[in-house]
């Protein structure tokens, strides 16, 4: 693959910059869509727009916004031979962009329309092939060297009071500023992330203002619904009370694996979700585990399948649907005045095929965040993290038989787990505008230990209004 060429990189730095506007801390979440404001209007680069958005508010419109853009590279790496899932090993680099304008309206009492404009353009590196733990999040399976205009989210939100008061707006970019009940039921339905109401983490879950490699984002081994640009029609209920959260969801599957349109078949595609969190404060500290659980349903094929219906078969079983069972356990703490870690384990059943995320059978990643404050910058982050990834038994088989998936593939195969190591400092430059430098090291990609140490070195720039 070639260099990315200067005058796209040129274009997408401009495009961010023209979208630099107000805004507070970056905000939790994945995806991170906007940001919402935080504190007075006057403390922003743009105190106008921000008054304009306040007012906005108050009449219940919802107008936020972001820019991101990534240029991520790597040296010349080991490989005595590449297939067509590998990472290039001669030197790369590959850049990635994305604008989002989020659009809200208040209709009745608790209920609240988003919609999600959204605007990318660019390549993960080896168009997002060759690492399982791929290390950039904005990259898709489907990249466009022209902007491309999608509608990632477009849903209805409905929440209802329950009592015990009101609390704060937890920063939620997709959300409107104003407190919520303490105790609520919140029903989502339309076309969404799963990770918008999923797997939260406080420390590692959005590639935008956090760590950006895939199983850090989410547990690398939970097979998360999703079209190949990370998007799904679907429907969730959510309970809060402070104490215990209870997450429960079902969402569309695409109808080919790691496919951009999604099966029609509604009673034998989809994926169903449920979780349940708990809430604490240790020492005065907050702390949550989540424990999440998944069955997936779709035109997948077991391994041995596979095998017996020849390798074209990866893409579609042409007998039928099968099923596929996953769990995950997600754990934060705040161990001291800015120190956050956190923890993800993950599994799945290991019989079938990977339909939607990536392919990993098991995994276990964790690690630190660090807020600036103690250096005298309480706007920046410094974070580092990691992940081990395994795969079953069925997929080293097809793998060493030179079986190819939609992320890894050789051609051959030295099984071995998969090492990530991440690493990232976030300085807030200006208000709206963040700079962040990345380093991310990978052995054994994609499962091989004949090839890499892989090194990956990334620039990330977001602007957010």
């Amino acid at each position: 693959m070639r260099p990315p060429r200067f005058a796209n990189i040129r274009r997408s730095l401009q495009l961010s910059l023209l979208l630099l506007a107000p805004a507070g801390a970056a905000a939790q979440g994945f995806g991170s869509a906007a940001a919402p404001n935080v504190g007075p209007p006057e403390a922003a680069l743009f105190p106008s727009l921000a008054q304009r958005q306040d007012r906005l508010e108050e009449q219940g419109w919802l107008v936020r916004g972001q820019a991101t853009f990534i240029l991520q590279g790597h040296p010349r790496f080991r490989s005595p031979y590449r297939g067509e899932g590998s990472l290039v090993p001669a030197a790369n680099a590959r850049n990635t962009f994305s604008a989002d304008l989020v659009l809200g309206r208040r209709l009745w009492e608790g209920a609240e329309f988003i919609l999600n404009p959204q605007v990318t353009r660019g390549f993960g590196l080896s168009n997002s092939t060759g690492v399982a733990a791929f290390p950039n999040n904005e990259a898709f399976r489907l990249g466009t060297t022209d902007p491309y205009v999608a509608v990632p989210r477009i849903m209805l939100r409905q929440t209802v009071a329950l009592g015990g008061g009101t609390v704060p707006n937890e920063d939620d970019p997709l959300r409107f500023n104003s407190p919520l009940p303490a105790r609520r039921l919140t029903i989502t339905i339309g076309k969404m992330s799963v990770w918008d109401i999923f797997d939260d983490n406080r420390y590692a879950h959005d590639a935008r203002t956090q760590f950006m490699n895939w199983a850090l984002v989410g547990a690398g081994a939970f097979d998360y619904a999703a079209d190949a640009r990370g998007w799904t029609p679907g429907a969730a209920v959510e309970y809060d009370d402070g104490r215990w959260g209870l997450r429960a969801g079902v969402f569309q599957v695409p109808r080919r694996v790691n496919g951009l349109f999604m099966d029609p078949s509604l009673t034998r595609a989809w994926s169903a979700m449920l979780q349940g969190d708990r809430f604490w404060t240790l020492h005065g500290r907050p702390g949550a585990v989540r424990l999440l659980g998944g069955l997936s349903s779709a035109r997948m094929s077991q391994w041995g399948e596979i095998s017996r219906n020849g390798f074209d078969s990866f893409e579609q079983n042409p007998s039928g649907y099968r099923r596929k069972l996953m769990a995950a356990l997600n754990a934060e703490q705040e161990v001291a005045e800015g120190i956050g870690v956190f923890a993800r384990l993950s599994w799945n059943d290991g019989r079938t095929q990977n339909w939607s995320f990536t392919e990993m059978d098991r995994a276990i990643s964790g690690g630190v965040s660090v807020n600036g404050a103690r250096w005298n910058r309480p706007r920046d982050t410094l974070g580092l993290g990691g992940n081990i990834g395994w795969a079953s038994e069925g997929r080293r088989r097809y793998l060493e038989a030179g079986g190819i998936g939609f992320i890894t593939g050789d051609g051959r195969l030295n099984a071995g787990p998969e090492y990530a190591v991440e690493t990232y400092y976030l300085w807030h430059a200006a208000a709206g505008l963040d700079v962040t430098g990345n380093y991310q090291l990978v052995a054994n990609p994609a499962y091989n230990r004949d090839r890499g140490p892989v090194h990956l070195f990334a620039l990330r720039l977001r602007a957010a209004f």
